[in-house]
This record gives C-alpha cells, sequence and structure tokens, in this order.
C-alpha cells in the first residue's frame, strides 16, 4: 500500500510542532501565507517521509493527516 501525506495550509496556524517531531526532517514552515495569514507547514522533502504519523498526533488543529492510497496496478 502507498500512503498520502496532506496538510490543510488553510487550518494550519505554522506553531512548527509538527516540525519539532518529525522524525526524518521532512516539513518547514512556508514563506507564503495562507488565507488566515499564517505561515503554513508543508512538505519540504516529501521522499523522504516514512509515514510514521508523529506529526498528525503533534497538530493541535488536526491539519494534517497521512492516508493508505490504493497503488495503481501494473
Amino acid at each position: 500500500m502507498a500512503y498520502q501525506h496532506h496538510i490543510e495550509r488553510d487550518r494550519c496556524k505554522g506553531c512548527g510542532l509538527c516540525i519539532t517531531v518529525c522524525p526524518k526532517n521532512v516539513l518547514e514552515i512556508s514563506p507564503d501565507v495562507n488565507a488566515k495569514g499564517y505561515f503554513p507547514a508543508f512538505q519540504a522533502r516529501p521522499d523522504d517521509c516514512i509515514h510514521c504519523t508523529m506529526c498528525c498526533i503533534m497538530c493541535p488543529d488536526v491539519a494534517i493527516t497521512i492516508t493508505e492510497t490504493e497503488e495503481p496496478a501494473a
């Protein structure tokens, strides 16, 4: 199975808690503001993500999700 990591930009307030708990240093704060005027987190290095869900657990705004997706048929 494959996994998809998603951050809801307009829900994220850029607190940085997800960044501090990421074991692979995948996340960073965006230089662009969201609709609420915050600088949200984003996946700077998505290929390094091990889908451990630590960022999802730590996020106080429940802005990060990791979902299981089906791999395309070969």
